[in-house]
């Protein structure tokens, strides 16, 4: 079983995303099971987003304490010390970073720290927002790093999700997170 906990700020996708991925498990004959954690502000609050996948039925529907991946989806999340709480040594990191994966410290031994500028190639495709739409640009990331799910099986489930023009524009936000992408 792959546990992934997701960190993102209200708006910016990460309920969405998480559930987009599930979809995308589920066609691929995967089993997924997603929990989201926020309270009653979500716009611009902290969201926690809880997510299993496997390869047979997940019984376990507590939440996420050691997960084998952390995906931030807001640049400035990975400033907290909490975030990492609990993260499995030699687990998966994949962040929403500017920055060169080689540059960024999380104080926790991975596998595998992966960053990709999805602020920026948010702004280069939605235009420029209070809170960029980050979890589709996320969602190719993940793709890539992790291969719990192929790139294509993302493309059903966003247009589904985002039908017409946002949809194809989602899906294009997919494909270049799994193109810029850098690992470390």
């Amino acid at each position: 079983m792959n546990e992934i906990r997701f960190h993102g700020m209200g708006g910016q996708g990460a309920v969405m995303g998480a559930l987009i991925l599930a979809e995308a498990a589920f066609s691929q004959g995967k089993y997924a099971q997603k929990i989201p954690v926020y309270g009653g502000m979500r716009r611009g609050g902290d969201v926690t987003v809880f997510l299993r996948l496997d390869d047979k039925p997940i019984r376990r529907t507590s939440g996420i304490y050691e997960p084998d991946a952390l995906v931030v989806l807001d640049p400035t999340l990975t400033r907290h010390e909490r975030i990492t709480k609990g993260l499995k040594e030699g687990g998966v990191a994949i962040l929403n970073d500017a920055r060169d994966p080689s540059e960024v410290d999380l104080g926790v031994e991975l596998s595998k720290m992966a960053t990709v500028d999805a602020s920026a190639i948010s702004t280069d495709i939605f235009g420029v927002r209070a809170i960029p739409i980050t979890n589709t640009i996320i969602l190719g990331a993940i793709a890539k790093v992790t291969d719990w799910v192929e790139l294509d099986s993302l493309s059903g489930p966003i247009t589904h999700t985002f039908p017409g023009r946002i949809g194809e524009l989602n899906v294009q936000a997919c494909r270049r997170g799994y193109d810029s992408v850098r690992e470390a």
